[in-house]
């Protein structure tokens, strides 16, 4: 089967500025892929030009099977879009303004009324959708970008710093409402909130200066943040010269004379090796405890080693 999005070689110039470069990447039902990055990586003009609303200096995006460039009406039927600023009439109430896009849509009249009911309780708009969208809070006015995004049911739903401006329990609802989404969808978020993706996507990206610099999924993640360090409590202090040469180890922390922090490569589990020789020593070994790598670890290590 097709993925919902195909992307390949996608390139974006300003003048001589390349904000984006070659990136290529796909999105299959059922994903939901985290989009990250530092300010000025190139995460907005990339869903600008995923959404068609900015042409692409060189690449293919491919929609549901359809060209975006050369059949653009086709391709997006498939696609549902929030930007970072939702544009909404704020003069029309919310029903006022999903009905209106809902004949944008092409919906049929016998079912735009279910399919607002519907699109409203989701988004946890009931009580406020005979108000006039500029009354709203931010927050609630979020909520109306994302009900037009989905109201039409896409197959890819992208998603610009969809949470932005929400309270904390309006986050929760969200976050509940794309987790339930990307079990029938293909989902791209981009966000600035790292636990965010954790939480709530199957799959990350960092891009970086233009380029993808991380294509994981959560649980290949997930399995590296568990790896790479150990926190050590000796009851002596400890030679760091001889730990240092030990195979595999990377860097070693002083924390204090008797509490140290190793790193090791991934490509080797030295923790047999570091506990035989403070044995060895007579360093007394009172603690040696596996360091959890977070999801800001790994984004800093390579967005800095990238800069």
């Amino acid at each position: 089967m097709a993925s919902l999005i195909e992307v390949d070689g996608l390139s974006r110039y300003y003048g001589q500025y390349c904000a984006v470069n070659n990136i290529s990447f796909t999105l299959d039902k059922g994903q939901v892929i985290g989009l990250l990055g530092p300010n000025g990586a190139g995460k907005t003009t990339t869903l600008q030009m995923l959404s068609g609303n900015l042409a692409p200096s060189s690449g293919l995006i491919k929609i549901n099977d359809f060209n975006l460039l050369t059949s653009p009406l086709k391709a997006k039927r498939s696609l549902g879009y929030l930007p970072d600023t939702p544009s909404l009439y704020k003069d029309l109430s919310v029903y006022e303004f999903l009905y209106y896009c809902a004949q944008l849509q092409s919906i049929t009249s016998q079912a735009i009324n279910p399919i607002i009911t519907k699109t409203l309780e989701r988004c946890g708009l009931e009580a406020v959708s005979k108000r006039l969208i500029a009354n709203l809070s931010k927050g609630f006015q979020q909520r109306v970008g994302i009900a037009q995004a989905i109201l039409h049911n896409p197959e890819v739903i992208i998603l610009d710093e969809p949470t932005s401006s929400l309270d904390p329990i309006q986050i929760k609802e969200i976050r509940t409402l794309i987790k339930e989404l990307g079990e029938a969808h293909g989902i791209i978020l981009s966000t600035h909130i790292l636990t965010e993706v954790q939480e709530t996507c199957t799959h990350v990206q960092i891009i970086n200066k233009g380029h993808i610099i991380l294509n994981e999924s959560i649980l290949d993640l997930n399995q590296t943040m568990r790896q790479g360090g150990v926190q050590v409590i000796t009851r002596l202090p400890v030679d760091i010269a001889v730990l240092s040469v030990l195979p595999d180890i990377t860097r070693i922390e002083q924390i204090a004379h008797n509490h140290l922090k190793i790193h090791y490569s991934m490509t080797g589990n030295p923790i047999h090796q570091i506990t035989e020789t403070i044995i060895a020593k007579g360093w007394g070994l009172e603690e040696i405890t596996p360091i959890k790598k977070s999801m800001e670890d790994i984004f800093l290590a390579l967005t800095q080693v990238e800069s």
